[in-house]
């Protein structure tokens, strides 16, 4: 089973992704603060780990490094944020993220996309 982390403190959001995450046979763990993050995604190691852009405690820049020196193989990256917030979104393109969109898109593409989000990469970070 790939293994999702999300990295976000909105309950009611964190459960549509787990639910979706169950139905599409992804598991799915949520990490509320970007340290819980990264000691999750190196525990797992996870495949792929979702980013809400807006997460209090979030310094992206730092998470990545994070996750660089500390998972096995890199996991993809996907932020998601405000979409009227544009600078940080730029922002987190900037910093390394595999793919940043608005959190509607993001909400839109969830069932169609979380399986496909949770493959494994090779070691490059690119399918």
């Amino acid at each position: 089973m790939s293994a999702v982390l999300v990295l976000c403190d909105d309950l009611m959001f964190t459960s549509k992704v787990t639910a979706t995450g169950r139905a599409a046979g992804v598991a799915v763990t949520v990490a509320r603060t970007a340290e819980a993050a990264v000691r999750r995604a190196v525990e797992m190691p996870a495949t792929c780990v979702l980013v809400d852009l807006h997460n209090p405690s979030l310094n992206l820049e730092q998470l990545l490094t994070e996750l660089r020196a500390g998972c096995p193989a890199m996991p993809r990256v996907i932020g998601f944020g405000s979409h009227v917030d544009v600078n940080t979104l730029k922002a987190a393109r900037k910093a390394g993220c595999d793919q940043v969109m608005p959190r509607s898109q993001f909400s839109e593409q969830l069932e169609s996309k979380l399986a496909e989000w949770a493959v494994c990469l090779a070691p490059t970070g690119r399918p």
